[in-house]
């Protein structure tokens, strides 16, 4: 779609029409004349002949580029979709001890390490990533890079331990975000959080406190729940349950401007990951097409004249 970004310029259009109008008034005083003229042969010694309709190609035509020249001057420009050079990707992985239930084959973090990697090696070269995982606490494992060997190496070596800080794992991919370097671009980058996780949140701050921090920053955080209902783990002995905690999950993507998605296996974690890397990163950007608009009025010029010197030996 061609959008005008100096649209007050189209007002050089109007000398342009008052023009047209009045080589239009011309034409038909001119018929007027033509037809109060008494003396035909005289008429027919003196008016072009042949010429008809042809007469006023050449007009037209320049009249046409004067137009388009005109609307050259409010800087015509389309919307084109660009990568966004700093944009940055923070996955955080829980490593809780729930994610070694086996209810996704061949567990829950072996599953999410294969789709992580998967979505990694699919993003664009110019994306930053970055790693973090979370269990009782947040460490960033990778910071925001655009080293992809770097960020998969560190998601084959995640670790599992207890507990699961959900909260904490949102503090620490904004911390990790605001350290992307500015490379003469003010505030920080354009950025998403992708947050998989399992279990409910059993320490660090609350998910709440989380999704307001990630609003302020204007950082949208999307949420996999994955998993089933049905998970269970061994934990010291005790078989106990690992249920999905969805609703936690849904409300801090939906606080924050991101989406929420479930996966309960491989391949629907694996299709999450690229619906995801189709919608990150990208901004909408005005491409002037001004050269466009003087080509077409200079073309338009130049057939005028050389129609007008081909039919009349005149130049307009």
């Amino acid at each position: 779609m061609i959008r005008l970004l100096q649209p007050w310029w189209l007002l050089a259009v109007l000398p342009v029409l008052a023009l047209a109008a009045f080589y239009v008034w011309r034409q038909l005083r001119r018929r007027d004349y033509a037809l109060r003229f008494t003396n035909v042969d005289l008429l027919r010694t003196v008016a072009p002949k042949g010429l008809g309709w042809r007469r006023h190609v050449p007009a037209t035509a320049f009249l046409l580029a004067l137009l388009v020249l005109a609307g050259a001057l409010a800087r015509p420009a389309i919307d084109t979709r660009e990568p966004l050079e700093r944009a940055t990707i923070m996955l955080a992985i829980d490593v809780s001890l729930s994610m070694q239930a086996d209810d996704v084959a061949p567990n829950r973090l072996e599953a999410a390490q294969e789709a992580a990697k998967q979505f990694v090696a699919e993003l664009p070269e110019t994306y930053n990533v970055g790693l973090v995982s979370f269990a009782k606490s947040a460490n960033v494992l990778v910071p925001p890079t655009k080293d992809r060997p770097a960020v998969t190496s560190a998601i084959d070596g995640l670790v599992l331990a207890e507990a699961t800080a959900t909260g904490e794992a949102v503090f620490t991919c904004l911390e990790a975000i605001r350290s992307v370097p500015a490379d003469g671009a003010a505030g920080i980058p354009p950025a998403r959080i992708v947050l998989l996780s399992d279990g409910y949140r059993t320490a660090g701050r609350s998910v709440e406190e989380a999704a307001a921090a990630a609003q302020a920053a204007n950082v949208p955080v999307s949420t996999i729940a994955f998993g089933t209902d049905a998970g269970h783990v061994d934990i010291g002995g005790q078989l106990q349950r690992v249920p999905v905690d969805r609703l936690a999950l849904a409300d801090l993507a939906e606080n924050t401007e991101g989406y929420f998605y479930e996966a309960a296996t491989v391949s629907e974690l694996k299709q999450v990951y690229q619906d995801m890397g189709s919608s990150i990163g990208f901004r909408t950007e005005a491409r002037e097409v001004t050269q466009w608009y003087a080509g077409i009025g200079l073309l338009l010029a130049l057939c005028a004249g050389a129609l007008s010197l081909l039919w009349s030996s005149r130049l307009l």
